[in-house]
């Protein structure tokens, strides 16, 4: 049985992703910061007849960090990591010249160095998976420039990075970014409180993430517009 961490699973992408993970048979360790909210996903997931383990905690703390990869542990092992939690650094976003700096180092924290973190916690379980994956959830504002993005798009820019160099020095793993476009998910909602477009629901990108994992292609940045063959 093929074990999956996926951090900021209680809600949004994260628990989308962890559901469709399930249905196909995935033994899971979900994270997230608030014990409820991950209870009931837990729940809801473990519907689908897989064992789940919730483990609450913040990213950035790296006792947390090493109880999600025991957790992975004692289910089996650990073949795929998706770093998907996520800090905006101010809520809502706002110009460079208005973005606080220990804002910042948050979403740096959070963003770069405990996926960075993590990673190196759960690189020797990934070693031996013999299909060891490695999932960083990016975002177009890593590659373009968007008035207020600036910080959040800045740590994404530093987390696709992160990724590239690890499918070098790493050639036996798969290493995908990807990323999934705006959705209607209450980090979007506090990026940019006022925004008047529906976005798409979190699920509708997940078959995408399921069509990487089935084909294995090389290492490399995807969008989910792309995965899923719908024009960006």
């Amino acid at each position: 049985m093929s074990v999956a961490i996926i951090t900021g699973a209680s809600k949004g992408l994260g628990r989308a992703l962890g559901g469709a993970l399930a249905r196909e048979g995935w033994d899971l360790v979900l994270d997230a910061r608030t014990a409820g909210p991950l209870a009931e996903a837990v729940e809801e997931i473990r519907a689908h007849g897989t064992r789940v383990t919730a483990v609450p905690g913040d990213v950035t703390d790296p006792v947390h960090r090493a109880e999600l990869v025991a957790a992975a542990g004692g289910l089996g092992g650990l073949d795929l990591l998706v770093s998907n939690a996520s800090a905006l650094g101010s809520e809502p976003l706002v110009r460079l010249d208005a973005l606080a700096l220990d804002g910042l180092r948050a979403a740096l924290e959070t963003n770069v160095v405990a996926a960075l973190g993590l990673l190196q916690e759960a690189l020797p379980l990934l070693r031996v998976s013999g299909a060891g994956t490695v999932i960083a959830v990016s975002s177009d504002a890593a590659a373009e420039a968007y008035e207020t993005w600036g910080g959040y798009g800045a740590s994404k820019a530093a987390l696709d990075h992160l990724a590239a160099v690890l499918a070098v020095e790493e050639p036996e793993l798969r290493v995908w970014t990807v990323d999934p476009g705006d959705m209607q998910t209450d980090l979007y909602a506090a990026a940019v409180p006022d925004d008047g477009e529906t976005r798409p629901d979190p699920r509708s990108v997940v078959p995408g993430f399921l069509r990487l994992l089935r084909r294995r292609p090389r290492s490399g940045r995807y969008s989910a517009t792309s995965l899923l063959g719908v024009a960006s």
